[in-house]
């Protein structure tokens, strides 16, 4: 560990929000005359977009290496000054073990997503150059890690809400396929109409509790609500952070958007966007109105349940031969039932549980942005994600044709059905016992129904992706055999080791999260022993 002062620290955490919209604004300029390359203007903003992410990740990476891990449950790098002192709104920024794996992992994926566009620029019928690529992508992280780093509603919705325009141009304008354009619109329609209802619950919370922020409603635990407007600020911002999560049935817009954007785009939906939604509940919801929640908590239990299994059913629809099955709408739909043992997660309203759904929200922004690397990989090499395409004689056969990019399909695949010694078992295991021993004055029948529907579902998603791996890895091969392709290449290791890495140390070595989240989930559900 290393030890900053804290005004370096707050210099540092001011530094991983705002160097990244600094960086798009830098981006849209020409470069300066002793900076531009060989390679021309494109070339120099796609390593502007390279540089600027890396020094956000080196930061974030110091940030963590300082953070004080006696104390991960008390914030830290804190900033907090007046910003519009008519609503009592603040310029409050901090993290803790909570917050700090995320923004990590948020600072990691944005860094690889502009590696990976530097060894392969966006391209594309009518798309724009590689300037407004990288502006978007920027104001994309800013908004991103802002969600994280902030500690006052205001200012969370704001930071929610920027991630809408870039991502709907990164998918509408760089996506494929000739519904990019519905998709991107489907997309932004329904995080819009969620985003409403979850600002109508925060002014709801903030003007009956007379501050917005959020460590001080955390710390009076819903006091100065009545139960009736815990409730409805509940279901309000419940609404609009299970949009973004999503969850079912409020799910259709992930696979359209997932099959339309381009890699990158995927990449970060995946890896981080689903995030911001389970993290709004986490640091929001749960301690800000804790009775609200405790009423509404059975319900979303139920929906997560119902999300793991019609997820599982899906993908086991669209991997089945003949189906004309897309790979990477197959792995959003696996996204639908992934983040259903998050939310089962919170539902259980206990330490285990809780310190689950952070846990398999984390391994999941790990692997999913692994799959989606290696689906981009496949794409450029075969020319299609079409599982039936992929599997027939002459397809994908990985590996005997590209043996160390099947193999890491396999196991990536693997990862994500949640194999014992990978990243993707503990956050499932976690939920799962959460559900076992719910938290006081929940249904106890009712989550031990729960458990054994998400066990139902554990089955069935290791069924199709099992199913995944031999039709594209273990894919017929002509009698005549068939052409080898181009195997990994040292970009594609450069974007795949790090999130192979971490996925191994979060799966043998689980501490590393848990010593981080587990003090910060004490301090949002006191009282509560499991």
């Amino acid at each position: 560990m290393i030890t900053l002062s804290d005004p370096v620290q707050q210099a540092l955490l001011l530094a991983v929000v705002a160097l990244p919209l600094v960086g798009a604004v830098a981006g849209l300029l020409p470069a300066p005359p002793g900076l531009r390359g060989a390679g021309g203007p494109d070339r120099d903003v796609l390593r502007h977009g390279v540089v600027v992410t890396g020094a956000v990740l080196a930061a974030t990476l110091l940030l963590a290496l300082s953070f004080d891990h006696q104390r991960p449950g008390a914030v830290q790098a804190e900033t907090d000054v007046a910003w519009v002192p008519a609503l009592d709104v603040r310029l409050h920024l901090g993290v803790d073990g909570i917050s700090l794996p995320l923004l990590v992992l948020t600072a990691l994926l944005t860094f690889l997503a502009a590696l990976y566009s530097w060894f392969r620029p966006p391209t594309g019928p009518g798309t724009p150059g590689p300037r407004a690529f990288v502006a978007l992508l920027l104001l994309l992280e800013t908004g991103m890690l802002a969600t994280f780093a902030v500690l006052d509603l205001i200012l969370f919705f704001l930071a929610f809400e920027t991630v809408l325009i870039p991502m709907y141009f990164l998918i509408a304008r760089w996506g494929q396929g000739a519904e990019r354009g519905a998709a991107a619109r489907k997309f932004v329609l329904f995080t819009v109409v969620g985003s409403v209802l979850m600002l109508l619950g925060l002014l709801l919370v903030g003007g009956h509790a007379g501050t917005f922020d959020m460590v001080a409603l955390a710390e009076a635990q819903g006091a100065g609500l009545t139960r009736g407007t815990q409730i409805l600020a509940v279901l309000a911002i419940g609404l609009g952070l299970a949009v973004k999560t999503p969850m079912w049935p409020l799910h259709s817009w992930l696979p359209d958007a997932h099959t339309a954007a381009p890699t990158v785009g995927s990449v970060l939906l995946a890896g981080v966007l689903l995030k911001m939604g389970t993290y709004g509940l986490v640091r929001i919801a749960v301690p800000v109105a804790p009775e609200g929640v405790r009423v509404l908590a059975p319900y979303l239990g139920a929906f997560a349940v119902a999300g793991i299994i019609y997820g599982s059913l899906a993908c086991l629809a669209l991997v089945r031969e003949g189906a004309g099955g897309d790979l990477k709408r197959l792995i959003a739909y696996s996204s639908v039932g992934h983040m259903g043992f998050v939310l089962l997660g919170v539902a259980t309203l206990t330490h285990s549980g809780v310190n689950g759904a952070l846990f398999a929200g984390v391994a999941h922004g790990l692997i999913t942005g692994l799959l989606f690397f290696l689906v981009g990989a496949v794409k450029e090499r075969l020319g299609s994600t079409d599982l039936d395409t992929l599997a027939k004689a002459g397809g994908a056969a990985l590996y005997g044709r590209a043996p160390r990019l099947g193999g890491l399909l396999a196991f990536a695949a693997v990862a994500s059905l949640g194999l014992p010694g990978l990243a993707g078992f503990w956050g499932e295991l976690l939920a799962m016992l959460g559900a076992f021993h719910p938290g006081d004055g929940l249904s106890q029948p009712a989550y031990l129904t729960y458990l054994a529907v998400a066990a139902v579902g554990t089955l069935l998603t290791a069924a199709y992706l099992l199913l995944v791996v031999r039709r594209v890895c273990m894919g017929p091969v002509p009698a005549g055999g068939a052409a080898p392709l181009p195997d990994l290449r040292a970009p594609d290791y450069l974007v795949a080791t790090p999130l192979v890495a971490l996925t191994l140390l979060a799966g043998l070595w689980p501490a590393v999260l848990l010593h981080l989240t587990d003090p910060a989930v004490q301090l949002l559900l006191p009282g509560v022993v499991r």
